[in-house]
């Protein structure tokens, strides 16, 4: 009796294994996963004092999981370089530099021919601030948000190209010196090259 229950329960514990080892195929088989990386034209909107666009990047890695062939959810997790060049204001003229792993999450739909639209928002994280003349502890809020559209192309390779624009929806900082801070918020046009394995 014993015996014929321990071989039942391997049995179970076996198709269990072979059942689930099936899903994570299947899974995978619906999977894309890749790297990118390009540059970023930054500026801020709402400032109340006069700036023009900085120039950074960004780069980091993708996984998409597909409904069908040509829909799928993209997630990433990016570093990004933003902030703008700050012609006037109570902290002087210079560059506000900000640093962010952001992690944008997308739904975007890819033709038969490789061109693809995408849309969706993205949470950020603050890592670093390069702010001259500020004496306090942090200029920058530890979060930012944004949402995203976009339009690409992707090769049979696996080989493509995009561009997408941030449009920020969170104030970028508490801090209000004279006219500096107030509700100024981060907007980037990115330029992208990727790979998808």
């Amino acid at each position: 009796m014993k015996k014929s229950l321990l071989i039942l329960m391997c049995f179970a514990l076996w198709s269990i294994g072979a059942n689930s080892q099936g899903f994570g195929k299947k899974l995978l088989g619906k999977m894309e996963f890749g790297l990118k990386a390009g540059a970023n034209y930054n500026d801020f909107t709402d400032a109340g004092f006069a700036t023009d666009p900085l120039v950074g990047f960004h780069g980091g890695v993708t996984v998409a999981y597909k409904f069908t062939d040509n829909l799928m959810i993209q997630q990433e997790l990016l570093f990004s370089t933003q902030g703008a060049k700050v012609l006037s204001g109570p902290l002087g003229a210079q560059d506000l530099k900000l640093s962010y792993f952001s992690i944008p999450l997308l739904i975007k739909y890819r033709s038969e021919f490789g061109f693809y639209g995408e849309i969706g928002g993205q949470v950020s994280f603050k890592i670093d601030e390069q702010v001259a003349n500020f004496s306090g502890t942090d200029f920058a809020k530890k979060l930012d948000y944004g949402a995203i559209a976009g339009l690409g192309y992707q090769t049979k390779m696996g080989l493509g190209i995009g561009a997408r624009y941030v449009y920020g929806l969170e104030k970028i900082s508490d801090v209000n010196i004279g006219n500096l801070g107030g509700e100024m918020k981060n907007n980037s046009i990115q330029a992208s090259l990727f790979f998808i394995f």
